[in-house]
């Protein structure tokens, strides 16, 4: 089975890192290179910031001047080629930026856990690194969402499963 590094790195201060997050994240992005079977050694940058560090990179790099949930930065190139770490011969799949405000704020307005938000964001970042884009067609649109939540369900974090009762809040 291929190896997969996962660093996580805390870039901001508004919102503490729920306990186990960091476990979440590794477990999804796993769960995304076994359903694509992607079977070379890999390695992944995830990053939590503030919307205003978001907001700033979405403008410097989509030209897009407004607060966004996450960003995939893919080091596959057009042509298909892909970065390799010389030290590990890891395929190096890029970086994932994720605002753990607006995550937060998300997962309150859908009404499920800040789990299941996060398990999303990272999955969806993941599909990105691998080259699906929701943004060039409805029908890759429907791929990319299908497959968004396949992999959810496989890790116990699928809509179904994760909404919040209003009891609990109590």
């Amino acid at each position: 089975m291929p190896k997969l590094k996962v660093y996580v790195k805390n870039n901001q201060t508004e919102v503490k890192v729920p306990v186990g997050i960091r476990l979440l994240i590794r477990r999804c992005c796993q769960a995304v290179l076994m359903t694509e079977k992607f079977g070379r050694d890999a390695e992944v940058s995830v990053s939590f910031v503030s919307n205003n560090e978001i907001r700033n990179l979405n403008k410097i790099y989509r030209n897009k001047d407004s607060v966004t949930d996450v960003l995939s930065f893919p080091l596959t190139g057009d042509d298909g080629t892909v970065e390799i770490n010389p030290d590990t011969k890891a395929v190096q799949l890029g970086d994932v930026v994720i605002s753990l405000e607006t995550a937060v704020k998300q997962a309150q307005n859908y009404g499920h856990s800040l789990e299941r938000e996060i398990g999303f964001l990272t999955v969806h970042s993941m599909l990105h690194l691998l080259g699906y884009d929701h943004e060039t067609s409805q029908l890759d649109q429907r791929i990319m969402r299908e497959k968004e939540e396949s992999v959810l369900e496989k890790l116990g974090i699928s809509r179904d499963v994760t909404f919040v009762n209003q009891g609990d809040k109590e």
